[in-house]
């Protein structure tokens, strides 16, 4: 399958609500609201929040199914969905087209 979330500096196609919806629950998953200001479409997610272990990834991504309405299957949870905001809001939009 092709994804949109390919990190050779490709723009992504994401609406604005997509990207903060999946930060508002990325942020409330981790319970890192005080650091939401500084989250944005760029900002690294793996390797780069200490809090988004794997016990995390699962939460997120069941808490996002909830939210979007959407199922990610386990092929879709990769390095390189997980890479930054932008990339999971990528993901997330795919899945509800």
């Amino acid at each position: 399958m092709n994804h949109p979330t390919a990190s050779g500096g490709k723009s992504m196609e994401l609406t604005g609500t997509t990207i903060e919806d999946t930060k508002a629950v990325l942020v409330s998953v981790l319970g890192i609201e005080d650091r939401a200001a500084s989250i944005g479409a760029g900002t690294e997610l793996l390797g780069s929040l200490p809090e988004l272990d794997s016990m995390a990834v699962l939460e997120l991504v069941a808490a996002l199914e909830e939210k979007f309405g959407i199922t990610i299957d386990d092929d879709d949870v990769t390095a390189d969905a997980f890479e930054t905001l932008g990339t999971l809001a990528a993901l997330v939009d795919e899945k509800q087209s």
